[in-house]
């Protein structure tokens, strides 16, 4: 095996040992990652390399001025100790970091990766329409150029109207001889008979038979009455006259037109808006910020990967709601109460700039399930109910489990348990954050979702 194949056996082997997926998101470094990158530590594989020895020796065990004789002191050589920039020398230990190595992938294949640890299946939806392009040329209209005209459809409207006002003429002719039948009398039993013939060519008809019997037409006494017609004569269809003469020709006119032209084709974009809400009062202790990042910055990098545009919007609160930056957001305190409507106060007001029917809208909300007197009830389930989106989610940090002041996860869940776009999770610990995201990505999926497969 050559060099270059086992250096690149090396990498491999490097990037085959970069932290698992989940244990990534549950115990490592998000911070050292950006919105757009994501950096995965590798557990190091040193690379082979050739060293070469830069110290002016004459030769393999010879010091500098020749070989030294028994008892001579050899002179020290550049990093052997004598302080000099070649070496550690007396330096202070451990003033530099050692170097670290990182797989790095962007959202669209952290997205994938997901998808595949944890049984994702988030298709997004096109939103906003951002081009209309020309398809085939399957539509129609009463106007267009000379060359696009649709010879197919021109024929068959002809064809239709054709058989729409064709009739057995000899079948309503014989009618004038009817006894004491005149024109309004044929017409009137024509019509009957749901034969499509106009009076006009009834009265044209009578007149040539005027001239065959020489005297008018209630004079013909032919059949007694229009029963006696019919018992001997049968009218026949249209169609099966067609079938068995065929056609001489169809009378097209202008009216029957229509000219081809492209069908117009929406290009929409899969576009996101996530508005991420946290509780930022005095009881929101480290730890408890701490697994809020856990679950939320993942699935920011997730819906980024899975959209072609997102946005994302961050709300903090304790008592009252403002808006804050990403990098602010898991790291802000208060020392107030909490007041959770708020916060989805403030939220109903962002997605104003985000229209429903051209963004597809995320809320999702976290904290540790305390809140004010009935507010859940009175005042952010109304609201939940309220604000259109795709998701909402809220998702519980509460260290080792629920405390007795806790209640707001459960109010949601007993109030819109049942939603298909709402979500409920609860994250104890980190052993429970992937559960989480799971739980909150899967809900759009269907109304199955929320069960790890």
């Amino acid at each position: 095996m050559g060099l270059v194949e086992d250096r690149e056996r090396f990498r491999e082997v490097g990037e085959d040992r970069r932290e698992d997926l989940s244990a990534f998101i549950t115990h490592g470094d998000l911070g050292g990652s950006a919105p757009d990158r994501i950096r995965i530590p590798i557990k190091v594989v040193d690379l082979p390399a050739f060293e070469y020895d830069r110290r002016d020796a004459g030769g393999v065990g010879q010091g500098r001025g020749g070989q030294p004789q028994p008892g001579q002191p050899v002179d020290p050589q550049p990093g052997d100790g004598d302080g000099s920039e070649d070496g550690d020398g007396d330096g202070d230990p451990g003033e530099e970091g050692g170097d670290h190595e990182y797989y790095e992938m962007d959202p669209e294949e952290f997205a994938q990766e997901l998808d595949e640890e944890l049984g994702l299946e988030l298709e997004p939806k096109g939103k906003r329409v951002i081009e209309e392009v020309e398809g085939d040329f399957t539509d129609t209209a009463r106007a267009g150029p000379k060359g696009t005209l649709d010879l197919d459809e021109f024929f068959k409207r002809g064809l239709k109207r054709h058989l729409a006002t064709d009739f057995d003429g000899e079948y309503v002719r014989e009618g004038l001889f009817v006894a004491g039948a005149d024109v309004d009398d044929v017409f009137a039993w024509a019509r009957g008979k749901r034969i499509p013939v106009s009076r006009a060519w009834i009265a044209d008809a009578a007149t040539e038979v005027e001239a065959e019997i020489g005297g008018p037409v209630a004079a013909a006494d032919r059949w007694a009455s229009f029963a006696a017609l019919e018992s001997v004569i049968d009218h026949e269809p249209v169609a099966v006259r067609i079938r068995r003469d065929g056609l001489d020709g169809v009378p097209f006119r202008r009216e029957d037109e229509r000219f081809r032209h492209p069908e117009v084709i929406e290009k929409r974009e899969r576009n996101v808006v996530v508005v991420n809400v946290r509780d930022a009062s005095g009881s929101m202790r480290e730890t408890k910020r701490e697994l809020v990042e856990r679950v939320f910055t993942p699935m920011d990098w997730y819906l980024t990967g899975k959209y072609d545009a997102a946005e994302f919007r961050y709300v903090v609160h304790d008592a009252e709601a403002w808006e804050v930056d990403r990098s602010d957001f898991f790291g802000v305190q208060s020392g107030g109460g909490t007041r959770i409507s708020s916060a989805y106060a403030l939220v109903a007001e962002i997605l104003e700039e985000y229209p429903f029917d051209e963004w597809n809208r995320y809320v999702f909300a976290a904290g540790d399930s305390e809140n004010a007197g009935n507010d859940t009830t009175e005042g952010v389930i109304p609201m939940m109910e309220s604000i259109e989106a795709n998701l909402h989610a809220y998702v519980e940090t509460q260290p080792g489990g629920s405390a007795p002041n806790a209640r707001h996860a459960d109010e949601v869940e007993r109030a819109l348990g049942d939603v298909d776009n709402v979500a409920v999770a609860r994250v104890a610990g980190p052993e429970d954050v992937t559960d989480a995201i799971y739980r909150v990505l899967s809900t759009e999926d269907g109304p199955d979702g929320g069960e790890r497969r």
